[in-house]
């Protein structure tokens, strides 16, 4: 057998080896700082609402273990408890026990809680602060101890579930409940019936699709027009098109609106798909794409007798695949995640056109006081556009490094 194809790392590959392994622990670290908060949104959502406001709080969605002890008809919450030095997991079978707070006559500071019936007078007394009070034989960790009586209050009793003789009494308050991992997929239910977001979730897939679909046809269209069709002023409109991205939204509003009010499309869906079917940065996307594909191609099926649409449709379109990607995945994603404009156009009390986004903002004061109903609401909405954008972001890279080519 040749030895010499079998042979140790060398220094130069551990060093590689281990400067491959320091970046990949470095980004995971990143990434999972920035996973975090949709981790724990998701969690939440799935969560109990005493759960959910629970300090410290924990992670993974948790909620009280009961168990069905023979006697009670109802299950019976659990809770730890401790008895002879062990730590051991009771039923709660009685909340509210009259108690005695007990303490020996020369150790005031020394209190027990011991329920009142199981404390009995045993014919003596003792002075306590110059006063005379009857002695009590009070039960303490097995045995008879003389006490007097220094304040009331309140204890639980627990039982043993496999035993339901065996009791500890303890304060309730104080006590740490028996948790389990638990789900509860029912959250999802329960908010797809507040505030109508059922049909929100509806309207804002109607309203993002049409506008991905619009969006893309005309920036093809537009692109296609200012790569490859020669008119004149065609550069001079296309950097006066261009120029319209610099306006700020807030500039458009009160004009936009007041188109809205001419055609009769206030507080109605049309208002939020028509206005943005028309793009400056698809346009260029699109323009940058196609003046990459050589002109030879062009030529030769505009010899063979083809139309600029059939070029259009079965030349540029296949080879534009990873721009059309990342356009419809940056529509979808302003689309679907648009506030403003239908919080303007859209009427609050209209909850047949709501969106998502306005169904949100009317559910975080109605379910105020359930953080999991509204994160369960938060992530009905951010789940769709994170699948696409995981799904698509292998178009991006590619599509930035030819949209950068100039024409």
């Amino acid at each position: 057998m040749n030895s010499s194809r079998f042979h140790s790392p060398t220094k130069t590959q551990w060093s590689r080896w281990l400067t491959n392994a320091l970046a990949y622990i470095i980004l995971s670290a990143f990434a999972l700082v920035m996973l975090f908060p949709f981790l724990y949104m998701f969690a939440t959502s799935l969560k109990t609402p005493d759960d959910t406001y629970n300090y410290p709080p924990r992670f993974f969605p948790r909620e009280q273990s009961t168990v069905q002890v023979e006697g009670y008809p109802d299950p019976l919450p659990m809770y730890y408890v401790e008895k002879d030095g062990q730590r051991l997991a009771f039923a709660l079978a009685q909340q509210t026990v009259p108690a005695g707070v007990y303490a020996p006559p020369d150790a005031l500071d020394q209190t027990v809680a011991v329920p009142l019936e199981l404390a009995v007078p045993n014919g003596q007394t003792a002075v306590v602060d110059g006063q005379e009070q009857p002695l009590l034989d009070v039960p303490v960790d097995g045995q008879i101890v003389s006490m007097v009586q220094v304040g009331k209050t309140a204890l639980g009793r627990f039982i043993n579930p496999d035993n339901p003789s065996e009791e500890v009494f303890q304060n309730v308050r104080k006590s740490e409940p028996v948790n389990r991992i638990t789900w509860n997929p029912e959250n999802y239910v329960r908010v797809m019936t507040l505030e109508n977001m059922g049909r929100s979730l509806t309207n804002t897939t109607l309203v993002t699709l049409f506008v991905v679909i619009g969006q893309v046809t005309t920036s093809v269209l537009g692109g296609y027009a200012f790569a490859r069709l020669r008119f004149p002023g065609r550069d001079k409109l296309f950097v006066v098109y261009l120029g319209t991205m610099m306006i700020p939204f807030v500039m458009l509003i009160i004009p936009l609106y007041q188109l809205m009010v001419l055609f009769g499309w206030v507080d109605s869906l049309a208002a939020l798909i028509f206005p943005w079917v028309f793009t400056a940065y698809g346009t260029f996307l699109m323009r940058q794409f196609f003046i990459t594909v050589p002109k030879e191609i062009e030529e030769a099926a505009l010899i063979d007798g083809a139309s600029r649409l059939q070029i259009l449709w079965r030349i540029f379109l296949p080879a534009a695949a990873p721009a059309l990607a990342t356009l419809a995945t940056f529509t979808f994603l302003y689309a679907w995640n648009s506030f403003f404009w239908p919080l303007v156009i859209i009427n609050t009390g209209n909850y047949d056109n709501h969106v998502l986004t306005l169904t949100l903002n009317m559910l975080r004061g109605r379910a105020s006081d359930q953080g999991n109903i509204i994160l369960a609401g938060a992530a009905i909405s951010i789940l769709p556009p994170m699948i696409l954008f995981i799904l698509g972001q292998r178009f991006f890279i590619e599509s930035a490094m030819s949209s950068g080519v100039k024409g």
